[in-house]
């Protein structure tokens, strides 16, 4: 509506003078208001965690992802496996997470090598936040990149003699430059058991990884945040006088 009173005022300009450009400018205005506001609003809903909208984003990523690697015959394909308990290692890093109840997300055997194993953390974040939203796109895949690799790259490598891949996407549908590698590199494998083109295989990836966060991010938007229903409890109740 308001796009299309920006035009009429356009027109109206050349015929009008001052008055024309006034409306233009008060139409102006007003369509910023709007986009301000709904993207302070799209922004709330992306980051509130009532209703586990936020950790359901990550899950269906980090559970897509082991599909993914299944797919791709990647072996000892595991879900949020937990670390080895530290006993005495030295780390270079303070920030390492050094709790024995540690865990990430997915782990595999066979994406690099076919003894190598490969452990994945992953992190959805909100894009329209102030402390994303006033960098670069590059410079914040970088630092939550090198948030995950501090946390974990030392004791994965030390303790698991492995490796570690962190998974950074945006809640755009982007994806950091290591889980560009990494995805690539499963569609190789996808490629190479499944005889598909390569072309063909990182474009299914891409597909179902942006119908997953697109799901999520709608459902994020749009799910309610509320108590929808009173709580039965059972210890209340006497369930002979029920029956």
């Amino acid at each position: 509506w308001y796009q299309r009173r920006v035009r009429e005022a356009v027109v109206s300009t050349q015929s009008t003078g001052s008055r024309g450009l006034q409306r233009i400018t008060r139409a102006g205005l007003k369509l910023k208001k709007r986009l301000k506001l709904a993207e302070e609003r799209v922004h709330c809903c992306l980051s509130c965690a009532l209703g586990g909208y936020v950790y359901m984003r990550h899950n269906n990523i980090r559970d897509l992802t082991a599909n993914i690697l299944l797919e791709a015959g990647c072996k000892d394909v595991e879900v949020e496996p937990q670390l080895l308990p530290i006993s005495g290692e030295t780390f270079n890093y303070r920030s390492t997470i050094t709790e024995n109840s540690a865990r990430l997300d997915v782990s595999a055997r066979g994406v690099w090598s076919p003894l190598d194993k490969v452990y994945t953390d992953i992190r959805v974040f909100n894009s329209l936040a102030p402390t994303n939203n006033r960098h670069s796109v590059n410079d914040t895949f970088r630092r939550h990149e090198r948030e995950k690799i501090l946390n974990y790259n030392d004791r994965v490598i030390q303790v698991e003699k492995a490796t570690f891949m962190p998974l950074v996407f945006s809640t755009t549908g982007l994806m950091g430059p290591k889980a560009e590698v990494f995805y690539k590199r499963a569609a190789t494998l996808l490629s190479n058991k499944t005889g598909h083109t390569y072309s063909d295989s990182i474009r299914y990836i891409r597909l179902r990884l942006s119908f997953c966060l697109l799901k999520t991010i709608l459902i994020s938007i749009r799910g309610y945040r509320g108590n929808c229903f009173t709580r039965f409890n059972s210890y209340d109740n006497d369930f002979n006088l029920i029956i």
